[in-house]
């Protein structure tokens, strides 16, 4: 068997972990700095907001990733707040921790930061809370390990990530019934 093979089937038995031992949050810290470059600008100069939701999406990603350590998909993307427009040649740092989990779901906590360089002037330019579920090897849905919240900023998120949860709950019950009431 040559490396490749080898390295693929460890991969594939790391993305069908079974091991639901609760993990640290700060375990699942992921930070991606990326320049902004011509490419990432709209048309009317700024970088598209895309452009960070893209990025937003793969750090949370990985955070998942992280804890979880199984394959993720993303279901949700609650609260993307764009608090301030992004420059060309602007260094975009974007943090991302797994607030909390619960049987196959997981939220997670986006900031998005930039730094004007060569000046070192920063700034928060975007904030986004996600949620992430766990497959299982046939693309299920599958459970998670809970989250350890130790330090006091873990403890709130994780208390505001679980009335987000209920809100997300109660309004997709809201939904269901109205759409039932039409019918």
């Amino acid at each position: 068997m040559d490396r490749q093979t080898a390295f693929g089937r460890q991969r594939e038995r790391f993305l069908v972990s079974t091991d639901l031992t609760p993990r640290r949050a700060a375990d699942s810290t992921t930070v991606l700095s990326v320049v902004m470059e011509l490419v990432h600008a709209n048309n009317a100069g700024y970088v598209h907001g895309g452009t960070i939701m893209r990025l937003v999406d793969t750090a949370a990603g990985i955070a998942a990733i992280k804890h979880a350590r199984r394959r993720v998909v993303t279901v949700a993307m609650d609260d993307m707040s764009f608090l301030a427009p992004v420059y060309i040649g602007d260094l975009v740092t974007v943090r991302a921790m797994v607030n909390d989990a619960h049987r196959t779901s997981m939220e997670i906590g986006v900031r998005v930061d930039v730094e004007t360089v060569p000046s070192g002037e920063t700034r928060h330019v975007a904030s986004a809370h996600l949620v992430f579920v766990g497959l299982d090897e046939n693309g299920k849905p599958t459970r998670v390990p809970p989250v350890i919240a130790e330090s006091d900023d873990e403890k709130r998120r994780q208390a505001q990530a679980r009335i987000r949860r209920e809100q997300r709950l109660v309004r997709k019950r809201a939904l269901g019934e109205a759409a039932s009431e039409a019918r």
